[in-house]
C-alpha cells in the first residue's frame, strides 16, 4: 500500500480540514444544544459533494476512492461527530447497498437524488431484540398480490428523523435464519410507514436517531434490493464498507481530543510552570499520539483494499475495533489532562469523550469485530 495521497485525495482531505475548522468547530455546540444538524449546513454539505463521494459518476456522485471516503468522514468528525456520522450513513450504508445490489432502474432513480443531497439516507437493520443478532430480525415481509406488507419497528436508525430515503431488513416466512433476511428500499411517505420515537442519547446528540415503525406497510415487488432471501448478504457486505465510516468518525474525534490536549497543556500552568513541561504529561501525549497514528494507518489500510476491490471484511474490523478503541483510551487521557476543566461543558474535550463513546457500539460492538476478527485469521 502506498501511503502517500494523491492530488485529489490531498485537496479532498485539505479542503474538508478547512470547512471543518471554520464550519463546524465553531458552531458544533450549538448543534448539540439544538439536537441537530441544521438543514442550512446539510444543504451545504451536498453542495460540496459530501453526499456522493463514492457514488459512480454515471449517477451524480464524485467516484471518488474509500481512501477520499475515509479521509472526508475523518475530517468532518474532526469537526463535529454528528455531521461525520451524518454523512457517513447516506454514502456507505444507504448508496453502497444500491451500488453493490441495486438494479439498473433503482440505482437511476435513487442514487442521483442521494448523491446531490436531495435526499438524506438510513439504514434500518437494528430492532429492539435484534442488535449484535442481525439475523433476529423480527419485522416481516408477507407477499400480498403485487406488493409486500411489512410490519414491525426498527430502532437506533441514525438520520431517522429527516432521511427520505431507506434501506430497511425484514423477514420473509422461512424458518432459516440467515436465508429469511431480505432488503428493501422504503421511501419516507409510504403509506403504513412513520418515525417512532427520537432517541435521547449520550452522545452524537446532534446525529437524529428514531425508531421507524411499520403498520400494514405495502411496498412493491420492484423495492425489493437484491434477490429475496439475500438481505443478510446485502448488511453484511455494507456493514464492512460502514465500518470503515465509523473507524474514520473514531480516528477525526481522537485527532480533535490530542490536538486539544497538547494546547491546553501548554497554555495551563500547575507549579509555575506548563503542564507540557511535566513528563507524566509528556508520556500521555506520546501515548495519545501514537494511538491516532496506529488508527490512521490500520484505517487507510482497510481503505485501500476495498479499493483494490479486496476482501476487507478483517480489515474493516481491525479499524473499526482498533479506532474506536484507540478514540476512548485518547479522550480519557485528553480529559485527565484538563482535569477539573475537561469535566464541565464549558471545555469541548467533554463532549468528544461522550460522542467518541457510540464508536466503539453502532455498526457491529468491540465485541463483534473481535468475532469478526477472529473467523478470518482462524479460518
Amino acid at each position: 500500500m502506498d501511503l502517500k495521497l494523491n492530488e485529489t485525495q490531498q485537496m479532498l482531505r485539505d479542503a474538508t480540514r478547512d470547512f471543518a475548522e471554520k464550519k463546524l468547530i465553531p458552531n458544533s455546540e450549538a448543534h448539540e444544544h439544538a439536537e441537530e444538524v441544521p438543514a442550512a449546513l446539510l444543504q451545504e454539505l451536498a453542495a460540496m459533494g459530501y453526499c456522493g463521494i463514492g457514488t459512480p459518476e454515471q449517477y451524480g456522485g464524485s467516484g471518488l476512492d474509500a481512501v477520499s471516503y475515509a479521509l472526508m468522514i475523518s475530517e468532518l468528525s474532526y469537526g463535529d461527530a454528528s455531521v461525520g456520522v451524518t454523512v457517513s450513513v447516506t454514502n456507505s450504508l444507504t448508496a453502497d447497498p444500491i451500488i453493490m445490489f441495486g438494479t439498473d432502474e433503482q440505482k437511476e432513480k435513487y442514487l442521483p437524488p442521494l448523491a446531490r443531497g436531495e435526499v438524506w439516507g438510513g439504514f434500518a437493520l437494528t430492532e429492539p431484540s435484534a442488535g449484535t443478532d442481525s439475523a433476529g430480525t423480527r419485522t416481516t415481509a408477507v407477499l400480498d398480490g403485487d406488493e409486500y406488507l411489512v410490519n414491525g419497528t426498527k430502532n437506533f436508525i441514525t438520520n431517522g428523523g429527516f432521511a427520505e430515503t431507506f434501506v430497511v431488513f425484514v423477514r420473509g416466512d422461512t424458518a432459516d435464519k440467515h436465508a429469511g433476511i431480505s432488503a428493501f428500499i422504503v421511501e419516507k411517505g409510504t403509506p403504513g410507514f412513520s418515525i417512532g420515537k427520537k432517541e435521547d442519547k449520550l452522545g452524537i446528540r446532534a446525529s437524529s436517531t428514531t425508531e421507524l415503525v411499520f403498520e400494514d406497510c405495502r411496498l412493491p415487488k420492484e423495492n425489493l434490493l437484491g434477490e429475496w432471501g439475500q438481505g443478510f448478504k446485502v448488511a453484511m457486505k455494507t456493514l464492512d464498507n460502514g465500518r470503515i465510516g465509523i473507524a474514520a468518525q473514531a480516528h477525526g474525534i481522537a485527532k480533535r481530543a490530542l490536538d486539544l490536549a497538547i494546547k491546553y497543556s501548554k497554555e495551563r500552568e500547575q507549579f509555575d510552570r506548563p503542564l507540557a513541561k511535566f513528563q507524566n504529561v509528556q508520556f500521555k501525549i506520546a501515548d495519545m499520539a501514537t494511538d491516532v497514528e496506529a488508527s490512521r494507518l490500520l484505517l487507510m489500510q482497510a481503505a485501500w483494499e476495498k479499493d483494490q476491490k479486496l476482501r476487507h471484511s478483517k480489515a474493516a474490523a481491525m479499524a473499526k475495533l482498533f479506532c474506536s478503541e484507540a478514540s476512548h483510551r485518547v479522550c480519557h487521557q485528553a480529559l485527565q489532562i484538563h482535569g477539573g476543566y475537561g469535566y464541565v461543558k464549558e471545555y469541548e474535550i467533554e463532549r468528544l469523550y461522550r460522542d467518541q463513546r457510540i464508536t466503539e457500539i453502532y455498526e457491529g460492538t468491540s465485541e463483534a469485530m473481535r468475532m469478526v476478527i477472529s473467523a478470518n485469521v482462524m479460518r
